[in-house]
């Protein structure tokens, strides 16, 4: 009698968690269906402020599309500086992990900190700086210009997420490996880097998410309509005396739609890493 008393309160706590985040994902999707509403209404409902209104027409994204030819470049520059980012990071974060974990360098705990009290840096202390540095150097309106500055600022992140992966990893695996034969290059890739692949997953995600939504370091390094990356797009469509929140909405959401396909992709990847996270503690 007391199992099954036990079973049902379960069964009701299992249920009511089930209600509490069906109300939660809706809440937190109304922000994204209201943008959603804006970007097909006319300029006679813009201002309404009902989530749901019959008065709908999709010109405002034709209209998005036909006022930016470049689009497409824009495209290709967030996608190219983005992918190289992240890649570069990944390779670059998971090699300082495996010698901060495994190797005796001299001063590698005062590096390592070092690294780590640059997470407390905003990027807009840093975007005037960086900028001048890229004027000398010849890499504004070059995809290098963020490219550099993005795998820097997100190394921090990167390094503190694996470093975590990286204590579970036994190293009585790598031991094995180099009795059989295995250099360092070897143990890294054939050894350590699959181990790591959950965290590689969690780092590869927010590391293009960031990339790819950066405003701030973009708008001031690319001035170029074809180098812009599409999160400088929306801009023009906001100021004081041009106003066209239909239009703006439409770019956000043409924004927006890559970053929920490849969310929608690696979902899965991304809760099997984060809960290897939270198991390996």
């Amino acid at each position: 009698m007391g199992a099954v008393k036990k079973k049902n309160r379960l069964g009701h706590r299992d249920r009511s968690w089930k209600i509490f985040l069906a109300v939660m994902a809706v809440i937190a999707l109304i922000p994204l269906v209201y943008a959603l509403s804006l970007s097909v209404r006319t300029q006679n409902s813009i201002y309404d402020p009902r989530l749901f209104v019959t008065d709908l027409t999709i010109g405002n994204y034709i209209k998005a599309i036909s006022d930016n030819p470049t689009i497409l470049n824009n495209f290709i520059s967030s996608l190219v500086i983005s992918v190289i980012s992240t890649a570069a990071t990944v390779l670059c974060a998971s090699m300082a992990v495996y010698g901060f974990s495994r190797k005796n360098v001299y001063g590698k705990v005062i590096m390592y900190n070092l690294i780590l009290c640059t997470l407390m840096v905003p990027i807009s202390a840093l975007v005037i700086p960086i900028t001048q540095l890229n004027s000398r150097m010849g890499l504004l309106d070059n995809y290098f210009g963020l490219i550099f500055p993005y795998i820097a600022l997100n190394i921090p992140y990167a390094v503190t997420i694996l470093q975590g992966f990286m204590k579970g990893v036994p190293k009585e695996l790598e031991e094995a490996a180099g009795l059989d034969g295995c250099n360092i290059v070897q143990l890294y890739t054939r050894i350590v880097m699959p181990m790591l692949k959950p965290g590689i997953v969690v780092v590869a995600i927010w590391t293009f998410l960031t990339c790819w939504n950066e405003f701030f370091l973009a708008l001031c390094t690319m001035t170029k309509a074809t180098t812009k990356t599409l999160p400088l797009i929306a801009q023009q469509y906001k100021g004081v005396y041009n106003s066209q929140p239909g239009i703006l909405f439409a770019i956000l959401i043409i924004i927006t739609i890559p970053m929920v396909i490849f969310y929608c992709v690696v979902q899965k990847q991304f809760v099997k890493g984060m809960t290897a996270g939270a198991v390996k503690g």
